[in-house]
């Protein structure tokens, strides 16, 4: 393994091993009953997950893009060969590209769609969609920008409904608001 690799794997253990050791049973068996089993739960707290991220970039401060992106699919990958995925380590990958948004690349969309499609859950894909892609997308220009265009076009027309999804928020978030209709008074709730 060459010397990046064994920092990307040494990070994922680092957050694998930090988000196991901060789970609770019981947050475990209520993320497992409300995700319907669909992933795997270590009853880490969001703060947690957010801290042992916060940590782990503190730790392997060189993590340039690459290692962020290896990183990020490192975590929301099965932790060892025949288990469920998990929902912290996805979450984790999901804080991490929060944290490096600033780092992607138009070609980063193509794994980013791979965890939209794999996510299972709206617990994952809405942050994923509105703190990763949106301000993502946004920052890009030029080529790049026509690039990543072509790829959210593609999700249009897919048939997976995360995909359509995903493209419908992106467009939301690009198209101007629609002037204020009848009752313009602001309601409290």
């Amino acid at each position: 393994m060459s010397s990046g690799m064994d920092r990307v794997a040494a990070a994922a253990e680092f957050v694998d091993r930090t988000l196991q050791n901060e789970g609770a049973w019981y947050r475990a068996d209520d993320v497992e009953g409300r995700l319907g089993g669909l992933l795997a739960s270590y009853g880490s707290s969001v703060g947690a997950v957010r801290g042992t991220i916060r940590d782990a970039l503190r730790k392997y401060k060189d993590l340039d893009h690459d290692g962020v992106v290896q990183l990020a699919s490192a975590l929301w990958g099965l932790p060892r060969p025949g288990a469920r995925a998990v929902y912290e380590r996805r979450l984790a990958a999901v804080v991490l590209l929060q944290s490096k948004v600033s780092l992607l690349r138009h070609s980063d969309l193509t794994r980013i769609e791979g965890f939209l499609r794999t996510a299972g859950t709206p617990e994952l894909t809405d942050p994923l969609l509105a703190d990763v892609v949106a301000p993502f997308l946004a920052r890009l220009s030029g080529r790049d920008r026509q690039r990543a265009d072509v790829v959210v076009a593609r999700w249009r027309t897919d048939p997976d409904a995360r995909l359509l999804g995903a493209a419908g928020f992106l467009e939301q978030q690009s198209s101007p608001e629609a002037p204020p209709q009848g009752d313009t008074h602001e309601r409290t709730l």
